[in-house]
């Protein structure tokens, strides 16, 4: 593995991304005119409420596997090893979690926009900060999302930047403003068949050259990348059994129960029941993804062991790492290079178009709809498509500001990721504590913005101010989690073995990422509670019924409906 690999496309490569782009718009375009044509918002939001479980759980699938992730997963189980697999073992109670609280919930209540909640639960107030924290959120995280695998792609094989970037762009504006959600969702399937086949075909042909699925298994076993159950309690490592399993736990929640681009899927089901199997359908899914990603990783550990082209010098961060691993399996294949991009970029698709979505949706709920109650449907209708569009001139125009951004670029990430956790602790103060009120809401959402920035932006200061010291490893970085993902960019890192254990604010600081939604979220409910009790628990008439689960609910949500029915009698606020 000495030499550099000369990489190139060719021109059946560039054919297939051309292809993946034209059945993209071409979804967009049939469902723009077909059906109802988009001509309501109920149907260009919300699909009609009219979607089945499986077209749905392969979207949720979809968001969930960004670019980042299929860049991410790989070079992390080859650097580190599969300690990194028992983030499945958080998946199962982060996917039953809302399809048994959650999901209920925003689906008996009707709504469009998740944070249409807030003001049932508390006022409008809450409403509206909830709404400009997503939109923050989503507006700083999607272009770098499209931008970044397109960077590391130009990196590894010349693939022209801006060509790819804004051909991505258009397109997922185009089928999302023209064909709404249905659009987006049916392109997702499309785009998780493409991600699957991408990934697998990379699998099969690397652990064909390195000899078959033994010696594979054979050299990760002899290199230590087959990690066992680390039972290590410590926050601050990295990646153990607790950080992964039950860190992930609020990770997923923060993005099955209450982001609005995952929610809004579970709304445009046709039944409860229907929507509640999707996170039960999801759920298979997201083991084989993660095998894939921690497979791909042992195979380029077969191929390269631990002479990485990373420490050679052929690439300069990790991700690009993977790229050189697909264009250097498949030098003779031409085709298959084609087929991997397509892959990637289905990923990237996926994340943005639920974006343009789901800020669309938010934005005509929650800001515009509220002030001009009288408009007409048809005005209404054309009014979100030209958001949809409006916001996909903003991904790319966000993707031009992360080109200049530099070393900011991963603590643009982490904005996504930081942001998260105290949506999450918001709407669960709502649910779960009946004694909250709007002030308490309001001042607990604050404090937990405050605490993730402050952590967050803290321990990237403290990283990059602190001289890289020893082999170029990762320890505790900033969250990635989208839509989307719980992979770490490895750009900015350090040793996680040549310094000292962390005191004080640095030991803050030093926080494992897979705890932050979790810590972020307990802010926002401790002080919320705090701060309702100081002022005044809410009244009982301010209420609406079905906005808050009952206590006895809550710890019993597993049960079937009819015995969740007769607990729940013995309070007024029952889920109805």
């Amino acid at each position: 593995m000495g030499e550099v690999v000369h990489m190139h496309f060719t021109t059946v490569d560039y054919v297939i991304f051309v292809l993946l782009l034209v059945a993209s718009a071409g979804i967009g375009l049939f469902y723009a005119f077909s059906g109802g044509r988009q001509r309501t918002t109920q149907e260009f939001l919300m699909a009609d409420r009219s979607m089945s479980c499986l077209p749905v759980s392969l979207s949720l699938l979809a968001t969930f596997q960004s670019a980042v992730a299929i860049l991410g997963a790989p070079s992390e189980v080859y650097s580190f090893g599969t300690q990194y697999w028992f983030l499945g073992c958080s998946y199962f109670l982060g996917l039953l979690i809302p399809a048994h609280v959650f999901i209920p919930i925003f689906y008996r209540l009707r709504l469009s926009s998740t944070y249409e909640y807030l003001e049932l639960r508390f006022n409008k107030t809450v409403r509206i900060c909830g709404t400009a924290t997503f939109i923050f959120q989503m507006v700083i995280y999607m272009g770098v999302v499209l931008y970044a695998p397109a960077l590391a792609l130009n990196a590894v094989t010349g693939f022209d930047l801006w060509g790819a970037v804004l051909a991505m762009g258009l397109v997922c504006t185009l089928y999302t403003a023209l064909g709404g959600l249905k659009a987006v969702i049916w392109t997702d399937v499309f785009q998780t068949v493409v991600m699957f086949a991408g990934q697998l075909a990379v699998i099969v042909v690397g652990t064909s050259q390195a000899g078959g699925i033994a010696e594979v298994w054979r050299k990760a076993v002899n290199g230590s990348r087959i990690a066992g159950l680390d039972l290590n309690p410590d926050p601050l490592q990295r990646h153990t059994f607790w950080t992964l399993g039950v860190g992930g736990v609020f990770l997923m929640l923060a993005l099955y129960g209450v982001n609005q681009a995952q929610v809004q899927r579970y709304l445009s089901s046709r039944t409860e029941k229907e929507a509640v199997m999707s996170c039960y359908v999801v759920f298979p899914c997201q083991q084989i993804v993660l095998c894939l990603g921690c497979l791909m990783g042992l195979v380029m550990f077969a191929r390269y062991g631990e002479d990485s082209p990373l420490d050679k010098g052929y690439v300069k961060t990790n991700d690009q790492m993977v790229l050189y691993f697909v264009m250097d399996v498949f030098r003779e294949l031409p085709g298959l290079p084609g087929l991997f991009v397509a892959c990637l970029f289905s990923g990237a698709l996926s994340t943005i178009s639920s974006a343009f979505n789901s800020l669309a949706t938010v934005t005509m709920e929650d800001l515009i709809k509220p002030h001009f109650p009288n408009m007409s449907e048809t005005k209404a209708t054309l009014l979100s498509k030209g958001l949809a569009l409006a916001y996909g001139l903003v991904c790319l125009v966000m993707a031009y500001v992360a080109s200049i951004m530099g070393s900011v670029l991963q603590a643009a990430f982490s904005i996504f990721g930081m942001v998260g956790g105290p949506l999450l602790g918001l709407f669960c103060l709502g649910i779960f504590f009946p004694w909250a009120n709007s002030i308490g809401a309001v001042v607990g959402l604050a404090a937990g913005l405050a605490m993730a920035f402050w952590i967050g932006i803290g321990s990237f200061v403290m990283r990059i101010s602190r001289p890289l010291v020893g082999p170029n490893l990762n320890t505790t970085a900033l969250p990635l989690f989208d839509n989307m993902t719980t992979t770490v960019l490895t750009s900015l890192v350090t040793s996680p073995t040549a310094k000292p254990r962390p005191t004080g604010v640095e030991a803050l600081y030093s926080l494992s990422y897979m705890w932050y939604s979790a810590h972020n979220s307990a802010t926002v409910v401790v002080v919320g509670l705090l701060v309702s009790l100081l002022t005044g628990p809410m009244k009982e008439k301010e209420l609406t019924p079905g906005t808050v689960f009952p206590v006895l609910g809550t710890l019993l949500f597993f049960l079937p409906d009819r015995y969740k029915e007769k607990l729940c009698c013995i309070t007024p606020l029952i889920l109805k």
